[in-house]
């Protein structure tokens, strides 16, 4: 019996373009659902841009235009950029629309009459000087934490603590930087609390998400469900709530509402079909999102669901980040990269093929490398699966006069080892392990590729032309078993195989037993060219180009620039410093406290450094090849204590160890004489 699933894709915001983080995602989920359609399963693939919100006012503000404008031309590029990877969204639509205004207002009016919504007087910051009041993120100041300046008024990126926006210390508008007051006004707000029961029992369905996932969800129960404010006041660029003066609605609470507008919107002819999958437990709703969005999913959504009477997400499918060597993806390494500009230089089916071979089902951050990129993809994708094809497809069936015989024994008995696998790639399919499917294909590739160099038809045919024949015909059986295998993830290129083997439905499981014998072929036509670092050099200096424009035209170049001037005023032309360049650098006896090993990383070692009065601090150092662990408990080092933290994959790192030397021949600086952790350097 087939199924019925309607899958989605999390909603990109409309005020930027679309980089290769959302395009993970997208392929991810595009994979999956193109693998259920070659089951013969009904799926439906919708996405729509996120558009509403202050972000949005002042983004078509400063571009001179109107927020409806400037999301319509933010559209047609998003739709753009996402379909040139092959994602195939049967409706791309956007969540300021009249059927997405009509469904959040039946939502909202139906959790109000069923008593679960509620109103009450809050404190807010507001700005006088723009006469509004401030988003989380319109509003900067100090940590009230860890006092680091110029944090946004929701969270601190450095030390990772969260707050309310009037905890602030020293806050200022993002708009105008005036210092805002504060004010109150009435919100409204969703009474998640009246959901703890059903959501518990929701959440623990088997298999509706990753155990981390559903073990990140239910700490939210240990200190019980909070109301969810879902108002915003004027000006606001959403959707007016019925019966209320210049409110509005929050704009997540209509963002994951855009997926039924997407689906009624294709369904508009057939509404009874909208139906079938948002009222109806005989069809599935499946979501694809980033971690950093699981609550809203997780929680809030579903809740709104139940209490709204629609059916609830049957599984929420939820991946990592993506880094690049380990990092974050940086706009001025070059490695934060457009969507549009990787396609400019690179195929996007190495990119899918290169994404599934890193994609699992768990949380972990998928990292990349442009050169492991280039390597794979011309190993295990050209050199060994087009390979198979490419090598027995041109000039020697030319010789045999392009006609297929019968699959001989030995090609038979290799055609069934690679059947053996279905099953193991149909559950790593569902599952979302497609690395193992990549693995697992490429591994069948190497049998075929064997069999082909050993039997040598180029050779043969020169004996035996009836005997090559048999060879041709036995790998060409089995390259189309095993594109299909893979055709969900290059769609393309096995269409293209399959246009060459005469197969008019296009490959999947439903023909995969199908063989191809005793035809003629027509003209080989290349089905993939191998990558080359040419590509990705190009895009990276075009990347870089992009951000120093960006930074030239931004309204803090000008200031930077100034600051970066009077800094070099005490560095002479050979490059020396001052004394009061020297003085700010703030150098401390550090005692080796804590001392890991981190999982994934090459060369870092966390450490945890005591600095005396100052209190300790978290460095990741680059050590590994030349210290364990155990050997620095207890060590005194010296350490830069007043350096800015910085972010990193694994963490934040407080401070830096000062060293000489590199590799295993790298020697931590410690103090000559007996000190005190904490002890300033002079």
């Amino acid at each position: 019996m087939s199924r019925k699933i309607l899958v989605t894709t999390a909603l990109p915001y409309a005020n930027g373009s679309i980089h290769l983080g959302h395009i993970l995602e997208g392929v991810q989920a595009d994979i999956w659902v193109r693998y259920q359609k070659s089951l013969g399963n009904e799926c439906l693939f919708f996405c729509a841009d996120d558009t509403h919100g202050t972000p949005i006012m002042l983004a078509a503000k400063k571009n001179q235009t109107t927020p409806e404008e400037y999301i319509k031309k933010v559209h047609i590029e998003h739709e753009k950029d996402l379909r040139a990877f092959e994602i195939n969204y049967d409706k791309y639509y956007t969540t300021n629309s009249n059927e997405n205004k009509e469904l959040a207002e039946e939502i909202y009016n139906k959790l109000k009459s069923k008593g679960h919504i509620s109103a009450r007087e809050i404190e807010q910051t507001f700005c006088e000087h723009d006469n509004m009041f401030l988003p989380d993120r319109f509003i900067k100041g100090t940590c009230p934490k860890c006092n680091s300046k110029d944090q946004y008024g929701d969270n601190c990126e450095v030390c990772g603590s969260t707050y309310s926006p009037t905890d602030l210390k020293e806050s200022y508008c993002a708009i105008c930087g005036n210092t805002p007051i504060l004010k109150f006004s009435k919100h409204l707000f969703f009474k998640l609390q009246d959901f703890e029961k059903p959501l518990r029992n929701w959440l623990s369905t088997p298999n509706r998400m990753h155990e981390g996932s559903k073990k990140k969800l239910l700490e939210w129960f240990d200190s019980g469900l909070q109301e969810w404010d879902i108002s915003r006041d004027g000006p606001y660029f959403g959707f007016q709530i019925p019966g209320e003066e210049n409110k509005y609605f929050y704009v997540w609470l209509d963002a994951p509402i855009g997926y039924m507008a997407a689906s009624r919107k294709y369904f508009e002819s057939n509404p009874s079909e909208f139906d079938s999958y948002w009222r109806n437990n005989d069809s599935e709703i499946v979501h694809f999102i980033g971690k950093d969005i699981l609550y809203f999913h997780g929680l809030f959504w579903p809740a709104m669901l139940m209490g709204s009477e629609f059916q609830t997400p049957a599984k929420i499918n939820v991946h990592g980040f993506m880094t690049v060597a380990g990092e974050k993806m940086s706009k001025s390494r070059g490695t934060f990269v457009n969507a549009s500009t990787f396609v400019k230089y690179n195929n996007v089916e190495h990119f899918r093929f290169y994404m599934a071979a890193r994609l699992s089902a768990g949380l972990d951050d998928v990292d990349i490398s442009f050169e492991d990129f280039i390597s794979r993809v011309n190993s295990d994708f050209i050199g060994n699966l087009v390979n198979i094809v490419s090598r027995v497809a041109t000039s020697i069936l030319d010789k045999l006069d392009r006609r297929l015989g019968k699959i001989s024994p030995e090609g038979q008995n290799i055609l069934e080892k690679l059947l053996e696998s279905q099953e193991d790639i149909k559950k790593n399919y569902e599952d979302r392990n497609f690395h193992k499917v990549i693995r697992e294909v490429t591994s069948l590739g190497d049998i075929v590729n064997k069999y082909v160099n050993d039997k040598a038809p180029w050779s043969l045919i020169k004996t035996d032309p009836e005997a090559a024949r048999y060879v041709i015909t036995d790998a060409l059986n089995a390259a189309k078993i095993l594109f299909t295998y893979i055709a969900p993830v290059v769609p393309t290129s096995s269409q293209t195989v399959a246009e060459f083997l005469g197969i008019k439905d296009g490959l999947n499981f439903l023909n995969l037993k199908s063989f191809i014998e005793n035809v003629n072929l027509s003209n080989y036509k290349p089905i993939s060219q191998r990558p080359d670092e040419k590509g990705i050099k190009s895009m990276i200096e075009e990347t870089k180009i992009e951000f120093e424009k960006t930074q030239e035209n931004s309204p803090t170049s000008v200031s930077k620039k100034v600051e970066e001037k009077s800094e070099l005023k005490s560095v002479s032309e050979d490059g020396t410093i001052s004394i009061d360049d020297l003085i700010k650098v703030e150098l401390r006896v550090g005692l080796i406290t804590e001392a890991n090993h981190i999982e994934g990383a090459d060369k870092l070692i966390q450490v945890t450094v005591d600095l005396g009065e100052i209190g300790k601090k978290n460095v990741f150092a680059g050590i590994k090849a030349a210290y364990k662990p155990e050997d620095l408990l207890n060590l005194k080092v010296v350490v830069v204590a007043n350096l800015k933290p910085r972010k990193m994959k694994f963490g934040m790192s407080e401070a830096m160890l000062l060293a000489s030397g590199s590799g295993e021949t790298l020697s931590l600086f410690i103090p000559h004489r007996e000190a005190n952790s904490g002890d300033l350097l002079k």
